[in-house]
């Protein structure tokens, strides 16, 4: 039984994670929301921090956390922990990245049916009580090329259904393997432009780094199929906004789904005028908000932590 450790959970999370390390003796603070001042106040106290998306553990929070021994963060991305300073100091640094999998892949399909087939402008027609079926003509995924940039667990979660759907997947990802390709019936693409001018719809599951960062911006876009299609669950800061905004304008790209964005939330004039285009769809980061992701995404940073401290 682990006794008196410390442990500060700074966003919520499903009452899974916090009963499961009180059961194991762990001493738990549930202070969610709190804010950045808060957290540099208080960090000295905990052995263990917890955190979502939304909290920043930077530099200076870790060198404030004298008894910090893990960080634990409830999701995939590890962008807001600074990894470096962590390890740096003998800190363990631990994430969920099977929680959100199956998630992420479905908002994925969902967006991509919605922007192929004008379903979302279809429902705020009938809202405003018209009845106007003649101006919502769409297209099938069927035989269309899916270019699916990333191919870890997302990308090829993604990539299993867009099969199903009869749609061709065309895969950049320097890592993956032959056989797990013709396992999915995907085929590779030899660099980021031939996937980009080979794909009707362009769906992007990678993690943020430098050489990500932007890695989708005026340049990338006008090398994509004109009339095509792109999608972002990935992070906000993989695409480039400003040109964005402008691929659409400018008629380059048809549409675009985006549930992730450079600052969340968008605050940027650019930032506003995208999202509020006919031909994009925006959602306010919820790849991993499904009842069964935040279930399993709390009980296995709990458990994560549990088998964690048994070798600290």
């Amino acid at each position: 039984m682990v006794l008196y450790m410390k442990v500060l959970i700074a966003d919520e999370v499903d009452q899974e994670c916090p009963s499961r390390l009180k059961a194991a003796g762990f001493d738990v603070k549930e202070w969610y929301g709190i804010s950045q001042e808060d957290l540099k106040k208080v960090i000295a106290d905990y052995e263990i921090l917890i955190v979502r998306s939304r909290t920043k553990v930077t530099k200076e929070i870790i060198d404030l956390g004298k008894r910090l021994k893990i960080i634990a963060r409830v999701g995939v991305g590890l962008d807001t922990i600074d990894v470096e300073a962590a390890q740096a100091k003998g800190i363990k640094v631990i994430n969920t990245p099977q929680m959100s999998t199956v998630a992420v892949a479905e908002l994925t399909m969902s967006l991509m049916l919605n922007l192929l087939r004008g379903t979302h402008l279809a429902i705020e027609s009938m809202k405003k009580g018209l009845w106007e079926k003649k101006h919502f003509y769409g297209s099938e995924l069927r035989g269309k090329t899916l270019g699916i940039v990333g191919f870890g667990r997302i990308g090829k979660a993604v990539a299993e259904r867009a099969h199903a759907f009869g749609m061709k997947i065309l895969v950049y990802d320097l890592f993956v393997e032959n056989e797990v390709l013709g396992k999915l019936g995907a085929s590779r693409a030899g660099s980021l432009e031939e996937l980009l001018s080979g794909s009707d719809v362009v769906t992007l599951h990678v993690a943020l780094t430098p050489e990500t960062k932007q890695m989708i911006n005026a340049r990338t876009l006008s090398m994509m199929r004109r009339g095509s299609y792109l999608i972002n669950t990935s992070r906000g800061e993989v695409v480039n906004t400003k040109d964005l905004l402008e691929a659409l304008k400018g008629g380059q790209l048809a549409g675009a789904a985006l549930d992730v964005y450079e600052n969340e939330p968008p605050k940027e004039p650019w930032e506003r005028e995208l999202i509020s285009l006919p031909n994009v769809i925006a959602t306010p980061h919820i790849g991993a908000q499904t009842r069964e992701a935040q279930v399993a995404g709390a009980i296995a940073v709990a458990e994560n932590i549990i088998n964690a401290f048994k070798t600290l």
